[in-house]
C-alpha cells in the first residue's frame, strides 16, 4: 500500500495540462503547457468550457481486473476511442496485438509508423533490461496513448487494461500506469478427459483468460472416463466425443495470440482407463485378480511403450514450452502393503533397483522415465504432489515441478516438504481452487468471494499460508475444473460457476498485496466490465 500511495502522491504536483505534443517514451515524466493544450483542445471541437485555460481534476486509477499496480496521476481530458482513429506499432513483432485491439474497440490498424497522429494508439517495445517480461506502461497524454513493454506478452497486457478502461464507452484516464504480474503462473485448468466441451466453448474460455491476463490453461484430456484429441498413433483409444486435431490447432492458435501457454496432461500411470479399455493386457491387477481401475502394470513393457508413443505424438502437437506428466492415485500404492497386494510390481522393483526397491522406487522410475520422454521435446515438467512418493531410494528428477493440490493421501507431506528440498511449485490448493462438478465426497463449488478474502499464493494446503521466505519458488497458481460427475452441469453453467472465482484468483496472483476493493466493489466492477 506504500508504494502505491508514494506513486500517486508524486502526481499531484503535476500542471493543469500535460504536454500535448509530446511523443516521447512511454513512462516519461509527465510536463505542462496551457498553450499545447488548449491547441490540442481546440482541435477536439468546442469545449464544455469558455476558459481557454480550463482545468481537469486530477486522474483517477483506471479501473480493472486484476487491478493495475501502480498510476501516476495527471490532469487532461484523457483518451476515448474515436471511430477511424489509429493504431501503429513501432515493431512488426507487434502486429498480431496491434490489429487485435484495433478491432476491439473500433480503431484502424495502420501498422509501423513514425509519425504521430491525434488519438493514436500506439504499441511499443522496450528496451528495459532486466524488466519483467510481462510488464508493461500506459501513457495517456495529449489525446494519444502508448503501450509500451518489454516484450510482445507485457504490451498485450497492456492492451487488456486499455480495453477493460474503456469499455461501455469510458475514458482511459490522463497518466501512466506501471504493471506488472507477481506470479509468472497463472493458470486455469479444464478436465476434458471425464466431460466433453465444445471446441467452441473452450475458445470462449481462451478469450475471457486472456482479457483477465491469465497465461496459462491446462488440458486434461486423457481419463478413465475418456480420452478426448484425436490420435494417429493409437486411434484406438479415443472416445466418440473428441477434439479433432484441426479444432486444437485452432485453440492453440487462439490461445497464442492471447500469449497462453496450453499445458497438456496425459496422466499416468493411474487414470489410464480409455486406454485400458482398448489394451485390457496393460491393466494392473492384484494377487486376488481383481483390476485396478484405470491403473496400468509399471511391470510390463508394453505400458511404456504405449504411453510413450501418445506422449511423443502430443508432445509435437502442443507446441508450448510445459506439461504435466500427473503422477497421482496410482492405485498400487494406496493399499497397505503394496509388495503384498501386487507381487509383480515388487519383483520388478527389485529386479531394476537391487534388493531394496520397493513399488515406490518403481513407481518413481517410471514417472522419470516418462519426463525424459517429454523432456526430449523441450518442455519444462509437473506432477501432482502425490506422485512424489517419501523415503524412496529412487529420486524424482529434479526439473520437475510440484504440482501441489492435495494432503489427503496416504503418506501425505506437508509443501514445506518440496519447498525446502528446492523444488518450484504451482498452487492447485483443492481447498479453494477445485471446482469438481457434482461436489462428490467432500467437495464444494468453491466462490470467489471466499478465494478473494483468504486465498494467497502461498496457501498451498488447507488455509494457512507457508513462510515468506518460499514464496520465490512459488511460481503461481491454476484455477481447476474436475468433472468427476460430468452432468452435473452443463457447459455453460460452468462457465457461470467458475466466472468470479476466476476474477478473484488472477486478482491474487497478479497482485500479492491486500485488494484495496471489498469484495461488493470488485463484483460490481466485475459486472460492469462483463
Amino acid at each position: 500500500m506504500t508504494a502505491v500511495a508514494v506513486t500517486v502522491l508524486a502526481g499531484v504536483g503535476v500542471g493543469v495540462w500535460a504536454t500535448g505534443g509530446d511523443s516521447g517514451p512511454a513512462g516519461a515524466a509527465v510536463g505542462s503547457s496551457s498553450r499545447s493544450a488548449a491547441s490540442e483542445a481546440s482541435s477536439r471541437g468546442p469545449s464544455p468550457s469558455p476558459s481557454p485555460t480550463r482545468s481537469y481534476p486530477l486522474s483517477e486509477t483506471p479501473r480493472t481486473i486484476p487491478a493495475v499496480r501502480a498510476h501516476t496521476p495527471a490532469r487532461g481530458p484523457g483518451w476515448r476511442p474515436q471511430r477511424g482513429a489509429r493504431v501503429v506499432v513501432d515493431d512488426a513483432a507487434l502486429a498480431d496485438e496491434g490489429r487485435l485491439i484495433a478491432g476491439e474497440l473500433g480503431l484502424t490498424y495502420a501498422g509501423e509508423k513514425s509519425d504521430v497522429e491525434a488519438g493514436e494508439l500506439r504499441l511499443a517495445l522496450g528496451d528495459d533490461e532486466g524488466a519483467d517480461p510481462e510488464s508493461y506502461t500506459m501513457t495517456v497524454r495529449g489525446g494519444r496513448v502508448t503501450v509500451s513493454g518489454p516484450s510482445d506478452a507485457g504490451v498485450f497486457y497492456g492492451t487488456r487494461t486499455l480495453k477493460q478502461t474503456v469499455h461501455g464507452g469510458g475514458t482511459a484516464p490522463e497518466g501512466v500506469v506501471r504493471d506488472a504480474p507477481a506470479k509468472p503462473v497463472r493458470g486455469f485448468m479444464l478436465d476434458i478427459a471425464r466431460k466433453h466441451f465444445t471446441a467452441d466453448w473452450i475458445e470462449d474460455r481462451v478469450r475471457e483468460l486472456g482479457d483477465l491476463k491469465f497465461n496459462e490453461l491446462g488440458l486434461h484430456f486423457s481419463d478413465d472416463q475418456g480420452f478426448r484429441i484425436a490420435s494417429t498413433s493409437h486411434p484406438e483409444v479415443v472416445s466418440a466425443q473428441h477434439l479433432t486435431k484441426a479444432e486444437v490447432e485452432d485453440i492453440i492458435g487462439l490461445a497464442e495470440s492471447r500469449h497462453i501457454t496450453i499445458v497438456p496432461e496425459i496422466d499416468s500411470p493411474a487414470h489410464l482407463g480409455a486406454v485400458i479399455a482398448a489394451h485390457k493386457d496393460l491393466q494392473l491387477t492384484s494377487v486376488r485378480g481383481v483390476a485396478a481401475r484405470g491403473a496400468v502394470d509399471i511391470s510390463e513393457d508394453a505400458a511404456a511403450t504405449i504411453v510413450d508413443e501418445l506422449l511423443d505424438e502430443y508432445a509435437e502437437l502442443f507446441p508450448g514450452d510445459r506439461w504435466n506428466l500427473g503422477g497421482d492415485e496410482y492405485q498400487a500404492l494406496t493399499v497397505s502393503d503394496p509388495a503384498a497386494s501386487y507381487p509383480q510390481l515388487a519383483a520388478a522393483a527389485t529386479e531394476a533397483y537391487g534388493s531394496g526397491g520397493t513399488v515406490a522406487d518403481l513407481a518413481t522410475g517410471w514417472l522419470n522415465d516418462r519426463a525424459d520422454t517429454v523432456r526430449a521435446h523441450g518442455k519444462t515438467l509437473r506432477a501432482w504432489n502425490d506422485g512424489f512418493y517419501a523415503g524412496t531410494s529412487v529420486a524424482p528428477a529434479e526439473d520437475l515441478q510440484v504440482a501441489y493440490w492435495t494432503g489427503k493421501e496416504i503418506g501425505a507431506r506437508q509443501p514445506v516438504s518440496y519447498l525446502s528440498a528446492g523444488r518450484d511449485v504451482v498452487n492447485y490448493n483443492d481447498e479453494y481452487l477445485y471446482y469438481v462438478l457434482g461436489e462428490p465426497n467432500t467437495f464444494v463449488y468453491p466462490t470467489g468471494e471466499r478465494i478473494y478474502a483468504s486465498w494467497t499464493p502461498r496457501v498451498l494446503r488447507g488455509t494457512e499460508p507457508v513462510s515468506a521466505k518460499y514464496d520465490g519458488q512459488i511460481l503461481g497458481g491454476s484455477f481447476a475444473v474436475w468433472c468427476d460427475l460430468s452432468g452435473s452441469q452443463t457447459q455453460d453453467q460452468v462457465a457461470a460457476g467458475i466466472r468470479m472465482p476466476l476474477r478473484a484468483v488472477v486478482q491474487k496472483l497478479w497482485d500479492a498485496r491486500e485488494p484495496t476493493r471489498s469484495w461488493a466493489q470488485f463484483k460490481a466492477l466485475a459486472g460492469e466490465l462483463g
